[in-house]
């Protein structure tokens, strides 16, 4: 017969539950810097539309926030933005200024229900450049319901 602890016994249970935890909480991945040379600097002022839409930087943006959707988003939007149900499928939001207001109040105020964060405000972590490529790359996504 094996004899276990109380002691050794509890540490194990703890960790148990502690590893459980982190496995179903969601969006612990710390977002990855996006690098946006080529792109028209936008300074420090929140756009209200996407600059990126229709200038030169067009192609490049859509370039850029095609890497940056992968290495940020796709872990919880899913992968083309075609989400498996656990956050908004991001193919369905508008294009034009309507999907860009709900986008910026997201990316700047993130996510919070219940007091659990759902999304972080990828705003600090984020440029405003890198940000406004990757709503660029959701465009270029998009599909009607």
């Amino acid at each position: 017969m094996i004899r276990i602890s109380t002691t050794v016994l509890t540490a194990t249970l703890i960790s148990l539950l502690a590893a459980s935890g982190l496995a179903l909480a969601h969006g612990n991945v710390v977002p990855q810097a996006v690098a946006t040379e080529g792109l028209e600097p936008l300074g420090a002022e929140w756009r209200t539309e996407n600059p990126y839409r229709d200038s030169k930087d067009h192609g490049r943006a859509l370039e850029i926030g095609s890497s940056a959707y992968n290495q940020n988003c796709a872990a919880c939007h899913g992968l083309e933005a075609k989400s498996g149900g656990i956050a908004p499928d991001l193919r369905l939001l508008d294009v034009g200024v309507a999907g860009d207001e709900w986008f910026v109040e997201r990316v700047r105020n993130g996510a919070v229900r219940d007091g659990r964060v759902y999304m972080p405000k990828m705003a600090d972590y984020l440029s405003q450049e890198a940000l406004w490529a990757v709503r660029t790359y959701l465009d270029s996504v998009h599909v009607e319901e």
